[in-house]
């Protein structure tokens, strides 16, 4: 169920044309900002949910398992001028609709981890519950980008419950580690210095570097192995099909599996 607006930026009729400028009421303007509102929210409450659920992991592990597999969570929701552009940049209609189902990366969380096998680990915790769906996956870390850039991206699709009934709202969750994080927020500030104009030995720099940040990677889980026994390998990279099937798969068991009998208390 989707937010029912026709168009986040259409003309309406309370709208002049003179000159070239256009001129909206403010009335029309207040319908407008509350109609994006809401459709920025349902992505909000959804980046909560995804929150929610990670915190509930991390807690348990702690209690259960006296291990972190998270460091650190951050997460953002496009700001209305990034996603305008967005549009523009990719020719996209500004139809609400439309918008949901070809900008995927409104929503965003990034889960950063101590080890490689905690990516895999919390992808398959994250996933395996009843209400996600995988929409996509890029295994950057078993097939690194040219560059070096190495994380987990996910897309997920995350069910919100409102007043007017449910709304599938799709997130990015990426994982990675933290010599990924330091990485990749070390490149990203380079290249905004350079405006994306980077010199090749500065490339090749970059790319050492990522190669130095994924040996790291590598040896810290060897020595965590050695001290605490072999985590239980993962097969990538991940096969989104794969992925989705068990997840089905998980799914209807579960719907064919008999309802607990409830038991009634009688006061005494």
């Amino acid at each position: 169920m989707s937010t029912p607006a026709p168009d986040a930026f259409a003309a309406t009729q309370e709208e002049v044309d003179v000159d070239d400028e256009i001129t909206i009421s403010a009335s029309a303007l207040r319908t407008l900002g509350d109609q994006m509102q809401r459709f920025l929210l349902e992505y909000r409450f959804a980046m909560q949910e995804v929150e929610t659920k990670l915190a509930i992991l991390r807690e348990e592990f702690l209690h259960m398992h006296e291990y972190n597999p998270i460091e650190h969570v951050s997460s953002r929701v496009k700001s209305v001028d990034s996603l305008v552009s967005k549009l523009e940049r990719r020719g996209i209609s500004s139809e609400f609709d439309v918008i949901r189902t070809e900008i995927q990366d409104i929503a965003g969380v990034r889960v950063t981890c101590a080890f490689i096998h905690d990516v895999y680990r919390l992808f398959d915790l994250l996933t395996q519950q009843d209400d996600i769906t995988v929409l996509e996956v890029e295994d950057y870390i078993e097939t690194p980008k040219d560059n070096g850039y190495q994380s987990l991206h996910t897309i997920l699709s995350i069910p919100v419950y409102l007043s007017t009934g449910r709304v599938d709202v799709p997130v990015e969750v990426q994982f990675r580690t933290i010599a990924m994080d330091f990485w990749a927020s070390l490149e990203h500030k380079i290249y905004y210095k350079y405006a994306r104009q980077v010199p090749d030995t500065l490339t090749r720099e970059l790319k050492h570097a990522a190669d130095t940040a994924a040996e790291l990677d590598t040896r810290m889980e060897r020595l965590h192995a050695q001290l605490h026994g072999a985590p239980p390998p993962h097969t990538g990279p991940i096969n989104l099909q794969r992925v989705q099937e068990a997840t089905r798969q998980q799914r209807i068991a579960r719907m064919q599996e008999p309802e607990p009998q409830r038991r009634t208390v009688r006061p005494v």
